[in-house]
């Protein structure tokens, strides 16, 4: 594998769709909701967060993306994700600079993500770039679409 100072992170748009799926099928446990990550869900949320969104690519191939936005006050991660073979090169952590400076850049102070307890290797990364867990809160959710289902790869 080519070094990582060949792994261009750039902005992701609506076109890049079909690679970043195929990407999100590729990885076990991944979990891909129905209506969110279509292609049109996708695609409405690039247009909401056009600058905050990237894709890895290596050799015109996309290995890993971070959907980004924010609500104007705190920033968001979905989806963060690295190709099996590219881990533990600097490739998430240059994604995720990335997306924390486009946040800095529109005034976002802040950033949450969810990463499932059951993801042993997302949460370590977190932590090894001093994320922090936390303890002192719930995390609620309610849906409002039962048609938006979520389903994990095998």
């Amino acid at each position: 594998m080519p070094g990582t100072f060949d792994i261009i992170i750039r902005e992701m748009v609506p076109e890049d769709y079909d690679a970043v799926y195929k990407l999100w099928m590729s990885i076990k446990g991944f979990g891909i909701r129905s209506i969110d990550d279509s292609r049109e869900g996708v695609e409405r949320f690039l247009r909401r967060n056009p600058t905050t969104s990237v894709v890895a690519v290596q050799n015109g191939r996309i290995i890993g993306d971070i959907l980004c936005g924010h609500d104007g006050r705190t920033g968001y991660f979905y989806h963060v994700c690295v190709a099996e073979k590219y881990r533990k090169h600097g490739v998430g952590y240059k994604m995720a600079n990335s997306c924390m400076a486009a946040l800095k850049k529109e005034g976002i102070n802040k950033i949450c993500l969810i990463a499932f307890k059951s993801n042993k290797v997302g949460n370590a990364f977190w932590q090894g770039l001093g994320w922090n867990s936390r303890d002192d809160v719930n995390y609620y959710d309610i849906v409002l679409n039962e048609e938006n289902i979520t389903n994990f790869i095998q």
